[in-house]
Formats: C-alpha cells, structure tokens, sequence
C-alpha cells in the first residue's frame, strides 16, 4: 500500500513495495506514478482527450507486463468513433503524433516525493498496424521512464470511468492529483503559476506570462472544481494563500463524497472518438472540437452537430460560409437546454416527503432572506443618520479596507467618486459595517427571530430592495 504524506510541506517520503495491478471488488484500477500526475507541456497542448488516451494506453501496458519493449492492443479496444473499414484514420493518428511530440516534464505534486525529474514524450513511438483486417496500435515509453511507468513505487489509483466522464483537462489533471492525496485530505502549496500549465495543459507562453491570477481562477480553477465535485467521488475545496495583498501560493482540500462513485468495467471503456470524428466530417477541426466539448459538454456538442449538419444540408438561405462560428453560436443554447432538462428530471424524481422538506426549507429560506432585508435596512439607516464627517471618515477607512483586501479596483474607483451608497458598493460597506454595529452575528437569525418574521409573512414572499 502505498504511504501517504504527514504533512503538505515534507521533502522526503519512503517509498512502497512494488505490488501487481490493483484489483477492488469487481473494480480494476490504474496505477498513475505521481510523477505522471503533474505533467508540463514544453511544446504543444495536452488535450483532454489526449489525456483520457494516455491514461487508457497505460493500463493496457500495465497489464502487459515490464518484460516487453513495445506493447500492442486492438484499436477498438482503445478508442471507438473510427471507421474501421476505412484506410483514414487520421484522427486517431493525431492524437498518437501529439503523444510522442509532445515534450512534457515529468514531476511530483509534491516536492521531494517522486523519483526526480525527467523529461521526455508521452510515448517514445506508435504506430498504426493492419492485420488480418485488424487494425492494431503499437507504442513504447522512453527507457529514463518505462519501470516508474508501469511498475510505480508512489502512485495514484485511479478509476478511469470517472476520468472518462470529466470533459476538461483541468478537471482530470486535478482529479487524478486529488485522488493521490485524499486519504492525507490536502494536496501540497504551489505557487499559482506552478498549477496553470500542469491543470490547463497549456504550456507557458509570452502570452500566459501576463496572466492574472482572478483570470485564471475564473476560467480554470472555479471550473475544474466544480466539475470535480459534480462527476466524481472526491469533494475539492480551494484554499488561497496570501503574500501581503495576493495570492501566491495555492492548494486543495479534499474529502470523500457522500455521492456513490461509478462502477468500473474491466477493462476500462474505450475513449470516444466518434463525435470528434462527427465534427471533422462536418468541417470542424479536432482542436476547436475539443475546447467545445471542454467548455458545454458532450450532449451539448452533440446537439449542436445535428443543427449544424441540417443548416448545412438545407443551405438556406445561402451556403453556410463558416462552420465554426455557426456551430459556437448555437451551442450556448443546447447547453442551456441541457441544463433545464437535468433540473426537470430531478424535480419530476422528489418524493412527497422530499418536497414536503423541500417546501419549508423554500419557507424558511424566505422568512431569513426577510429577516436579513430588515438587517441591511437599519445599518443603511444609522450610516445615514451620521454627519456628514462621520461618513466621510468612514468612507475613507471602508476604501482602506478594500486595497488591504484586494477589492477589485472597480468598486474602489466607484466609492471614492460615487460614495457609499452606490448600488455597487452599498453591500461592501453593510457587510463591513454591520458586525460592529450589530455583532458578529448579524446576518444569522435565531430560530425566535425566524418565529417572529413567520407570524408576520405567513406564506408569502416579500421583495427585496437593498
């Protein structure tokens, strides 16, 4: 079994007796060198796909056994979606070039515990072999890297039927770096910059080099989060560390979900190919493919294909010009649909008990949402009250509060010319306001509180205006 890490901040960790694949139950497991967990693209980009790809590569090498040069698998039984029948399998033939030139960096999430660092390809070769009409794929992993590869000492067990159920890279990245620290319940601080590459699989670039930190914890972290937290077994919660006035270094708390995890077939499914296959023979290329299906998901894509085939087949009222662009258009509201559907089944599936529940927690919900309206309203009303100095002294020690705090610089500018009472900056000075006015449980009702609000609403909703 596998040792774990004390601490986030150690430099050094024993290692494990090497042991065969791991078999659960009726579930087979991939053994991921934490060395693999964290990879960096040097060259080019490492797509979600790819990823999902490699991973299946793997296990199948895995179970092969060290003792060979080159490993060798059915192409069927790696991916699906590729005419078979046909000579054409470009695609597929993509994605094997990007894994053998894509130069990556080898590490560990955590300092100190892999083997070192390296540096190579994915793969070292591949190739595409037919056969007694059999198309069959033959690949080999570099020698600096082959016994950590398939016969780890650290690693990560991996499910890869979860993995093949998350859309983004960043989201396996993260999964599968979670899932190596989840018994530990933290993974290790890195700088924020240290995770772009290794979570986006971008490599860094000029352009990267001038990014800040809310754009990528907007466009990234916040993502790759929640799709963790709604796909697999694992709850991931981010966690800032400051250096003065931003962020540095960053990590992520991890705990079980009490959600029921996927079951895992043996041997794992295929990746699917067959809507990037789709797209390309409707002029979408694999690359705009992919980030689609990494920003709205599969059925989302889906549907957007089938809009796109038809506007292609009718040609009206002229000759679709770029199919790219009238594809992105219309996924946004298939997502959209997507989305309703989901939330339409879940509500048709409550119990009556369920929605019994669901129904006064609604209530409750109101009655809060009421009590804290009054809250917000008697803070508002004795700022008001003060002089005008008073105000402006205030005023100027909130604007002090938001630079120590790293308020974006919008509401700063608004407060020093609109004031105080500015629609977007009303909520910054009731929430730093009121705990010392009104105590540090200002806004957290009582239940007689709750009882008192009840009597007077019943039922019934009120609006809010503040």
């Amino acid at each position: 079994m596998d040792k774990t890490l004390p601490d986030v901040k150690i430099q050094n960790i024993g290692k494990t007796p090497k042991v065969a694949l791991l078999h659960a139950g009726n579930e087979s497991l991939l053994r991921k060198p934490v060395n693999t967990l964290a990879i960096v693209p040097k060259s080019t980009r490492i797509t979600s796909l790819g990823r999902k790809t490699y991973n299946v590569l793997l296990y199948e090498a895995q179970n092969q056994g060290m003792h060979k040069d080159f490993y060798r698998a059915p192409l069927e039984r790696l991916v699906k979606g590729i005419d078979f029948d046909s000579n054409d399998h470009a695609l597929i033939k993509k994605h094997l070039r990007a894994m053998v030139s894509t130069t990556v960096e080898w590490q560990s999430p955590t300092n100190g515990e892999g083997s070192g660092w390296n540096i190579s390809g994915l793969l070292a070769h591949a190739k595409l072999i037919k056969e007694k009409g059999q198309v069959w794929v033959e690949w080999s992993y570099a020698m600096n890297l082959k016994d950590e590869l398939l016969h780890p000492t650290v690693f990560a067990r991996l499910k890869l039927e979860i993995i093949s159920q998350l859309r983004s890279h960043a989201g396996i990245a993260l999964y599968e770096i979670c899932t190596r620290y989840k018994d530990i319940g933290r993974t290790s601080r890195q700088h924020w910059r240290w995770w772009r590459p290794v979570l986006s699989g971008q490599p860094d670039s000029d352009r990267t080099a001038k990014l800040e930190y809310r754009i990528f914890k907007r466009d990234t972290l916040k993502l790759a989060v929640a799709e963790v937290n709604a796909i697999t077994d694992l709850e991931v919660e981010l966690v800032e560390h400051r250096e003065g006035r931003t962020i540095a270094e960053i990590q992520f708390l991890i705990k079980m979900s009490s959600q029921p995890s996927l079951a895992l077939k043996t041997p794992p499914a295929p990746v699917d190919l067959q809507l990037i296959g789709r797209a390309k023979a409707l002029g979408v290329d694999e690359d705009k493919a992919d980030d689609l299906i990494e920003e709205f998901g599969l059925d989302a894509f889906k549907s957007g294909l089938e809009i796109l085939a038809d506007r292609i087949h009718k040609a009206y009222p002229e000759p679709l010009r770029d199919h790219v662009r009238y594809l992105k258009s219309v996924i946004p509201s298939e997502a959209a649909k997507a989305v309703k559907k989901e939330a339409d089944l879940q509500a048709r599936a409550v119990t009556p008990e369920a929605d019994k529940k669901l129904n006064q927690s609604k209530r409750q919900s109101r009655w809060a949402a009421e009590w804290n309206r009054r809250q917000r309203e008697t803070v508002v009303k004795q700022i008001a009250g003060m002089s005008t100095d008073a105000q402006g002294r205030m005023t100027a020690d909130l604007l002090a509060e938001m630079e120590k705090s790293n308020v974006h610089p919008t509401l700063r500018k608004r407060l020093q010319s609109s004031g105080w009472q500015h629609p977007l900056v009303l909520q910054e000075m009731i929430r730093w306001y009121a705990p010392g006015a009104l105590g540090e449980n200002w806004d957290k009702p009582t239940s007689e509180q709750l009882l008192e609000v009840a009597a007077e609403m019943g039922d019934e909703g009120t609006d809010s205006s503040i």
